[in-house]
Parts: C-alpha cells; sequence; structure tokens
C-alpha cells in the first residue's frame, strides 16, 4: 500500500511554505508522529511530523524548494499505516456537589476540560489533532479511516468540506453579499507602467511569503474593520525614575526592566481594570477575554511579528521582560511555535525608541485595539496653573467599533495613563 504525504497547513492562514530541509531520505523506517521534515512558513520553521508509519520509498519536492503549496504531494510511503492510540482510563468524576460560589465561567471550563480530555482518548494522528483544533472540528464528531479506525488528515479534509448548517450570522452574510454584489469587488489592481511608471526604472524585490501575508491581512483590517483612534499625552517621568530604581537596585540578580516591559504590564492590568475593552468581535457576540494576553510587535527581516504576552496580568515585570526577550530572539530567528504568536487579546506597538511621536497602528484581529506608543521627549506642560517642564509620551489607541466604542476605549486609556503616571499603583 502506498500512502502520499502532502504538504502540511501549518496555520490556518497558510497557503505556501518552503520546503527547507528533509530529515529523513528514501528507503528509511518512518514512524507515526516522527518528525520528518522541516517548513518555514510566513512565521517561523516548524517541524512536520509524519501521520503513518511505514517505508519512505521517494522524495517527491526536494529540500530547499519554495512556494510549496498546501496539499502538494511532497513524498511518498510504502508500508501499512500507524496502529491507533491506546485508549486512555476515564478519570472519575467528583461526587460532591459544586459549591454556590461556582460561575458560570468555572462550569465553561471544566466543560471544555472534560471535551479536552475526551478529544486526547480518541485515535488521532498528531497532525490530523493540530488541524481539527485549528478549524473548530470536533474529532468525537468523525470515524477514521486510517489503520484501526484512526482519524489521520484526510478524514479531517473531509470534514472541513462537507456542508454545515447556516447560521443566523452566515444567512444575513450572504443575503448582504447578494445585495451588495459587484460593489464588494475589489478594484482591479495596476502594474506601475498603467500607472505611468516606465519599464527599467526600478528594481522589482519578490514578494515572500512574510510580506503576501501581511499585505493581504492589513488590507483586509483597513478595509473591513470600522475602526477608529483615540490619542492621549501621559507624562512618564514617575515611569522613568521607577525603572531605574528597579534597574539599580537587582542589577545583581540579571534584572534589567525596559520602558516596554512597564507598558506591557500597564496595558494587561487597564484591560483588566476595564473589562469590556478586552474583547473580540464575533459572528456570534462579542468574546470578553477571561486574560491580557499582549501581543508586541517584533520587527524582523522581511515585515513584522506579534509574539504574545500571555496571562500578562499575573507577570511581575522581570518576568515579562525575560519572556519578551526570548520571543524577540526566536523572532528574529524564525523559530517562534504558533502558540507564540497565534491569538491574544490586544496589540502593542512601540516605534518610540525610533524618535516616532505619533501615529496609529492598522487594528490586527482578532484583537478589538491596539495601541501605538510614541517617544517620550521633554515638553512644556501646564502643572498646578504654572508653566513646567515634564517627559511626555503620546499614546494611541485604535479601536474596533464593532466591539469598542468611545466610552469603553476612554475607560481604558483613564486606567491605562493612571497606571503610567503612578507606577507604584501597578503593585496593588
Amino acid at each position: 500500500m502506498s500512502t502520499t504525504i502532502t504538504m502540511p497547513a501549518l496555520s490556518p492562514t497558510m497557503e505556501e511554505g518552503n520546503l527547507a530541509k528533509w530529515l529523513v531520505k528514501p528507503g528509511d523506517r518512518i514512524e507515526a508522529g516522527q518528525v520528518i521534515a522541516e517548513i518555514e512558513t510566513d512565521k517561523a520553521t516548524m517541524e512536520v511530523e509524519a501521520v503513518d508509519e511505514g517505508i519512505l520509498e521517494e522524495i517527491l519536492i526536494p529540500a530547499g524548494s519554495e512556494g510549496v503549496k498546501v496539499n502538494t504531494p511532497i513524498a511518498r510511503l510504502t508500508g501499512e499505516g500507524g496502529s491507533a492510540t491506546p485508549p486512555q482510563p476515564i478519570p472519575p468524576k467528583p461526587t460532591q456537589p459544586a459549591s454556590s460560589p461556582h460561575t458560570a465561567r468555572q462550569a465553561a471550563d471544566l466543560s471544555n476540560a472534560d471535551q479536552a480530555a475526551a478529544a486526547d482518548r480518541i485515535a488521532a494522528s498528531p497532525l490530523a489533532r493540530r488541524m481539527a483544533a485549528q478549524a473548530g472540528v470536533d474529532l468525537a464528531s468523525l470515524v477514521g479511516t486510517g489503520p484501526h479506525g484512526r482519524i489521520v488528515k484526510k478524514d479531517i479534509e473531509a470534514a472541513l468540506k462537507r456542508p454545515r448548517a447556516p447560521t443566523a450570522s452566515t444567512e444575513v452574510a450572504t443575503l448582504v453579499a447578494t445585495q451588495l454584489g459587484a460593489a464588494t469587488t475589489p478594484a482591479q489592481v495596476k502594474t506601475l507602467e498603467q500607472m505611468g511608471v516606465p519599464p527599467g526604472t526600478y528594481d522589482l524585490v519578490p514578494l515572500d511569503m512574510m510580506r503576501k501575508t501581511i499585505a493581504r491581512r492589513m488590507t483586509e483590517s483597513f478595509r473591513d474593520i470600522p475602526h477608529f483612534p483615540l490619542t492621549v499625552d501621559v507624562d512618564i517621568d514617575k515611569l522613568l525614575k521607577a525603572r531605574a530604581d528597579i534597574n539599580g537596585r537587582f542589577a545583581d540578580q540579571g534584572v534589567k526592566i525596559s520602558l516596554n516591559d512597564m507598558i506591557i504590564k500597564a496595558c494587561a492590568l487597564a484591560l483588566v481594570r476595564v473589562p469590556e475593552s478586552n474583547a473580540s468581535y464575533t459572528p456570534e457576540g462579542v468574546a470578553l477575554h477571561h486574560h491580557a494576553d499582549v501581543a508586541v510587535a517584533v520587527a524582523i527581516e522581511g515585515g513584522l511579528i506579534t509574539p504574545i504576552i500571555r496571562h500578562a496580568e499575573l507577570k511581575g515585570l522581570a518576568q515579562i521582560s525575560r519572556e519578551m526577550t526570548d520571543l524577540a530572539a526566536r523572532a528574529r530567528d524564525k523559530k517562534l511555535k504558533p502558540s507564540d504568536y497565534q491569538g491574544g487579546t490586544f496589540s502593542l506597538s512601540n516605534l518610540g525608541m525610533m524618535g516616532i511621536k505619533s501615529f496609529s497602528s492598522i487594528l490586527n484581529e482578532p484583537h478589538g485595539m491596539i495601541m501605538s506608543v510614541g517617544a517620550g521627549e521633554k515638553r512644556p506642560v501646564v502643572k498646578n496653573d504654572a508653566l513646567a517642564v515634564a517627559t511626555v509620551m503620546t499614546v494611541t489607541l485604535t479601536c474596533d467599533h464593532r466591539v469598542v466604542d468611545g466610552a469603553i476605549g476612554s475607560a481604558f486609556l483613564k486606567a491605562f495613563r493612571g497606571f503610567i503616571e503612578d507606577p507604584m499603583s501597578m503593585l496593588l
């Protein structure tokens, strides 16, 4: 029996990738779950696991190939597939009734945990599990066609092709699209020559996958999301002093806090202080997030990426600093995992170190807000009816008007400003 190995979709937005390296060669015995290749996506270099076991008969796409489309055959495997994952014992459920303080959120968390445990007991390949998680497919609803009833990649693909019952939101979207018709079709892109730029007067640098993805996502965001900016000036003199005191006091412990680390913490606490601002739009409703997962823009070769500080409201400045240093280094080396940059609840972009006074950013879905931070500079201000000099930083908050209106955005900025101008309040 021969099985074709295809180019996997390693993220929901991946359309193609570069086959960077083969870690096996023809004739090798392959086990299910074994890492067989490295794929470069628009975000990172990732490992590919074998779905089935057998003998690697032939490599169809050589190492170093670029722009390999998802689902393109890349190798051929011969032999029987892998064995099914043995069932795991089901842990006993607690017999005591839930205490009265339990909230609906706690009940939902327990339900999600039960579903995750049940999914772990289902025989499925690692790739199939990853695809199901990314696409929201319930493994329990599928019948595996792999060896011993194991769910494999083609079962997930078949499930995604099956029509789903339309929801109210999809029916509305279809009606709107039908009524608008060609009015929503993007304008035909013109070449530079068509716009009057003579050929031979410029050098054309081909778009890599990262730049293509950035262009597509930012165009969709700017075009489709109703957004508006809110701008405030913040006095950061006390923040700078607190940073200097912390770094001086704990220098012997290797602590070196940046201004950006403190801004991340202030954003996280403000999201908790104003929970309505920690939100995402979905067709089914407004999602209010349980934690402040702050995505921070990091410039890398060819574009930028936004690794995430998870549960930032629960972490101290030293931990935030260590995590941010690690994430930034791995981002520049393209060694981030999808879990490092996918999701998040809020975005932060800081161009202050480049001398930019103020700017506004494009929303990064699914985040309901993104904060743009400018440079801190000495400015004349009025304090107690007298002219004074203070170090002032301008921040602009871009809001998704579908979930964050002016009042909510203003409340968030008031809380953020309070934490920045009184750093000791971050300790409460």
